[in-house]
């Protein structure tokens, strides 16, 4: 198990947005905005980082759940900026409060659940799941 992660650990992530993030990239007659699974990915790396130095061993943090909701449209190239906060823990399991911002406004916010894996454990449930 981890070292004991504090309540309120942070962790962000920041990325520009670019073509291959946006609607169009994905369908040419969806505007050229920020797509919402990119926003996620963000949000996820965010999360990942604010929980990660408390790992030990093999251990990281996976996803586990996603509450979120991608409340404004940004343009290639917004800067966005995700930050992670731990509000809760039960276990293994942690609930942590998402935000991005591009340059001018709030663009999501939610939740992110994570949970503790040993890679080695992990890897070992995938290969015997092939078999």
């Amino acid at each position: 198990m981890p070292k004991p992660i504090p309540i309120g650990a942070r962790g962000a992530a920041e990325e520009t947005v670019a073509f291959e993030h946006t609607l169009t990239a994905r369908h040419p007659d969806l505007p050229p905005v920020y797509s919402t699974p990119d926003m996620i990915r963000l949000m996820e790396i965010a999360a990942f980082l604010a929980l990660q130095p408390y790992c030990e061993g093999d251990e990281i943090t996976v996803g586990t759940a996603i509450h979120v909701e991608h409340r404004a449209a940004s343009a290639i190239g917004a800067r966005i900026r995700a930050e992670a906060t731990l509000e809760s823990y039960d276990g293994r399991f942690y609930t942590v409060r998402v935000i991005a911002r591009d340059d001018t406004q709030e663009i999501g916010r939610g939740t992110v659940g994570r949970a503790v894996v040993s890679v080695g454990k992990f890897m070992e449930r995938m290969k015997a799941k092939k078999a």
